[in-house]
């Protein structure tokens, strides 16, 4: 045989081991056949040089590929370290090597025919496996149409016309005989690494991408099969979204299936559309929205320096005059300059001044009334009115139940549910293939980010209730301090008598010295395990309900002063963290018309306003105790007391200033109870609120479309006036009927839960498909309904759903004083997940909360509203650009189907 010289390679670095100490197969071209020249043809595979072979090294056919120890270079030998080198055992089967060396050596000469075949211009049909022609809409003429298709897109593109390769781009080869390589444009990564080498080479190329601009709202158009930055892109088959397109009724069949898809999320976007829950539809998104008091002033630029140059290239203080413009408004009147600011978790509230809010804005000429469904329609002025003309059309009772039918229908068919589920696995295995190849890169590029990790980036607490928002230590410690300095103050009326503290501890048999966490017993033990009943007696400490009135009730003989101290106090340690943020839920029962005049004079009164912390209104799902109890004759009552004076304050907020004022820190409203109660439906077609007079709670579906109903108007004029919107987030999925989470996907901005999804699969992947975001709390549901090896947590973020973690109730499920950080490190520790992950699931609370924007600007970015990479400030997120793009391209995937 002849010999030729190896060409040289990156591989030439690498000695290979003495032949006597290891049995060698004969090595398979990367192409699986011969190479090709420059001019086209194919060179034979009996040559040393496909082999990557030393220049004295020969191939003796006799020995079936068995190195003659003497044609070893002795450098190379002295290269190598004994433990390098391969050694025959006692389990060596020679005959066994043999057999895979000849069925080898076969292979290569049938594909090295096969190869020069096609040099010469030959292709045989029963080589290629032959597709049904196809097109791929919103692609240009021409591009869509496959046959058997012997070479690739890009190939198609450049026989029009020879491209030169521009500067950054490689041609990326296709492993398949006949496939020309697809050249795609490679920029420079920011974060790009300085080495040389080719294996460095062909790495820089593989992790470079472009950044791709785009909606995560809209439809998205479809990509390429054969796209994909990492090489795990959308699927290597033809046919829309990677399907093998070979069989006709197999794609009928997924087309019905992706048009059923694409219409519940039409009908999911023109529900959310309809009642401005988009991101874009808020007044305080815009940017001359004033946030009062206002927040501190950031401590660090990270656009005045590059990074990489020095520890503190990315910071900088950044003075008054430059804040101008991010807090103006004309609707309040900014503070006095000679006001001291005050320290961040100290003196709370003493930044807050009432007169700088006043006076409010003035009435507005539109009206409005509760018509006969039991929903508050807007109207321009009184003719309007009487003309029965609204400013918005709401969706009627029969239209939603409808259209919920729709989604229940389509998320139990039997193709449609194995469709989802199977594209779920495909997320999952992809998110995971992602990090065997990127885990490496995505730490580097963590590493390089100045003054960021897990502990200062941001995280909001996206669920957690206002009465348990301390740990059971903190609630003691106050409890003991009260007794012991405050004795003697009254605190409560009852039984025709004023009780002081001391009294009340009297009655229970209890004093200070005898209180402990044990004595407490708010912790939720085993005993809470499925029992919801047993979880709300939690909240009475000592079991005694006069003391949960006393010191976790905004509406009690001491107008909830106990509560107010100790809110301030648990917002001192948030402000002392500076990376931790809260959004409280404070319930509004709807069982009197004053319960939102109450709920604002205490918040506004004790100046509970801080830059950490936002509120949500949760509405307890309890009409059946109302109406038993006598309080109420219909369901009609409820919507009337939660609803009205949100009406009465948007038409003239002089009626009700506080609230006015208090209503600029709400950002959504939740609807909470026990989802596990069996729902029995007592009528074919539900009547209206005013007809529903009977002691049985009307259906989670029935609430939350009553809920949804009443913001629809409301936010239509809030937002007509220039006021703050609200966004639908209630707790969905946590036990009971799935069919909760159907009701979700149509009206809600994000759920809190959502565990019951992992029984769903098709609402899953809606979920995916429009990011909705997911508020979980895996140690709640461990105490409650599922255990945590159990919970479908890490399964909803590898494949990509928009998850965050939360607290619940930290007095209940807490035992240290930072309980979200606790929640995030049992997350880590039980689901393994990384820093990038955790940074990751960071970033997601900041996107899923009602803060303002400006305020994320501040967190996470000037542009942190895009998707994808040109959202992602790797500085402020410290997720690297490799995650963010891999996220989005992903996404794009999915739709495009």
């Amino acid at each position: 045989m002849s010999q030729q010289r190896r060409p040289q390679s990156a591989l030439s670095d690498y000695p290979e081991p003495p032949a006597r100490d290891r049995a060698e197969l004969p090595v398979r071209h990367p192409n699986g056949g011969g190479s090709n020249t420059k001019d086209g043809t194919q060179r034979s595979l009996d040559s040393n040089e496909e082999f990557n072979l030393p220049e004295n090294h020969h191939i003796d056919e006799e020995m079936d590929g068995v190195r003659d120890d003497s044609s070893l270079s002795g450098n190379v030998a002295q290269t190598m370290l004994p433990r390098d080198w391969q050694r025959r055992t006692a389990t060596y089967d020679y005959a066994y090597e043999k057999s895979l060396s000849h069925a080898e050596s076969k292979l290569f000469y049938q594909r090295h025919q096969l190869g020069s075949k096609y040099a010469d211009g030959e292709f045989p049909q029963s080589a290629l496996v032959s597709y049904p022609s196809t097109t791929v809409p919103n692609m240009p003429a021409g591009e869509g149409e496959f046959s058997s298709r012997p070479a690739s897109i890009a190939s198609r593109m450049s026989s029009q016309g020879n491209v030169p390769l521009a500067q950054g781009q490689h041609p990326v080869p296709d492993t398949r005989s006949g496939y020309s390589p697809v050249i795609r444009p490679q920029p420079p990564s920011p974060l790009q690494r300085k080495t040389s080498g080719g294996f460095a080479t062909l790495d820089r190329s593989a992790r470079n991408f472009s950044p791709q601009a785009s909606t995560s709202n809209e439809p998205k158009p479809q990509l390429p099969s054969l796209e994909g930055t990492f090489g795990t892109g959308v699927g290597a088959s033809e046919g829309s979204g990677g399907f093998v397109t070979n069989d006709d009724a197999i794609t009928t069949e997924l087309r019905i299936i992706c048009q059923r898809i694409q219409l519940l999320l039409d009908m999911r976007r023109r529900y959310i559309r309809l009642s401005l829950q988009r991101m874009s539809d808020n007044p305080r998104d815009e940017p001359g929205w004033t946030i009062y008091p206002p927040p501190p002033e950031p401590a660090w630029d990270d656009d005045m320096y590059p990074p990489g140059t020095g520890s503190m290239s990315n910071s900088m203080v950044i003075s008054g005059a430059q804040q101008t413009g991010i807090n103006s408004s004309s609707d309040a009147v900014p503070p006095s300059p000679a006001r001291r600011k005050r320290k961040l978790g100290q003196d709370i509230g003493e930044d807050f001044y009432l007169e700088d809010l006043l006076p409010v804005s003035g009435a507005s000429p539109m009206t409005f009334e509760l018509d006969a469904n039991s929903v508050y329609q807007v109207y321009e002025n009184e003719e309007a009115c009487k003309l029965k003309q609204p400013i918005v059309h709401v969706p009627s009772l029969r239209e939603f139940y409808m259209d919920l039918d729709t989604i229940t229908e389509v998320s139990t068919d039997g193709p449609s549910k194995s469709f989802a589920f199977k594209r779920l696995s495909y997320l999952e295995g992809k998110f995971q293939l992602h990090v065997l190849l990127n885990e490496y890169q995505e730490m580097a590029d963590s590493k390089k980010v100045p003054h960021r990790d897990f502990y200062n980036v941001r995280k909001v607490d996206t669920h957690v209730h206002h009465s348990a928002c301390m740990n059971q230590k903190h609630l003691l410690r106050f409890i003991k301090s009260k007794i012991k300095k405050s004795p003697d103050e009254v605190v409560m009326f009852r039984d025709g008598k004023h009780l002081t503290l001391k009294e009340v501890f009297e009655s229970i048999n209890l004093t200070a010295y005898d209180l402990s966490i044990d004595t407490l017993d708010m912790h939720a033990h085993k005993d809470s395990f499925h029992r919801f009943d047993k979880f709300n007696l939690k909240y009475n400490p000592v079991g005694e309900s006069r003391l949960r009135e006393i010191f976790l009730k905004t509406d009690n003989f001491i107008k909830g002063r106990y509560l107010a101290e100790i809110t301030k106090e648990v917002i001192s340690d948030l402000e002392s963290s500076k990376y931790q943020m809260a959004e409280w839920r404070i319930s509004i029962y709807g069982r009197s018309l004053d319960e939102w005049d109450k709920l604002a004079v205490w918040v506004v009164d004790n100046k509970l306003f801080s830059p950490n912390i936002r509120w949500l209104i949760q509405v307890p799902r309890l009409y059946d105790v109302y109406k038993s109890t006598g309080m109420m004759e219909n369901f009609e009552e409820v919507i009337r007391n939660v609803y009205q004076p949100l009406f009465e304050v948007t038409k003239d907020p002089s009626t009700h200033p506080k609230l006015h004022i208090f209503l600029q820190r709400v950002v959504g409203f939740d609807s909470v109870d026990d989802e596990s109660k069996p729902e029995r439906r007592l009528y074919r077609k539900f009547p209206i609120p005013k007809q529903w007079n009977t002691n049985q709670n009307p259906p989670y579906s029935y609430w939350i479309y009553f809920m949804f109903a009443n913001m629809v108007s409301l936010n239509t004029w809030r937002k007509n006036r220039g006021f703050n919107t609200f966004v639908l987030r209630p707790h969905c999925g946590e036990a009971g009927d799935p069919d909760h989470l159907a009701a979700a996907v149509l009206c809600c901005y994000g759920i809190s839960h959502g565990i019951l999804l992992r029984k769903v699969p098709l609402l899953q992947y809606l979920f995916y498909l429009d990011q909705i975001g997911i508020a979980m709390s895996p140690l709640s549901n461990n105490a409650l309904f599922l255990t945590y090896d159990k919970n479908p947590c890490a399964s909803f973020f590898r494949r990509g759903l928009n998850i965050s973690l939360s607290t619940d109730d930290p007095l209940q499920f807490a035992f240290t004083k930072e309980p979200l950080i606790e929640e995030y490190a049992v997350a880590a520790q039980i689901y393994k997940f990384s820093a990038v992950d955790m940074c990751e699931l960071a970033k997601h609370s900041v996107d899923q909360c009602g803060f303002e924007l400006s305020l994320k600007h501040r967190w996470l970015g000037p542009t942190c509203h895009r998707p994808g990479v040109e959202g992602n400030n790797v500085a402020k997120s410290n997720v690297p650009d490799i995650r963010e793009q891999f996220r989005h391209e992903t996404l794009l995937g999915e739709l495009s189907l």
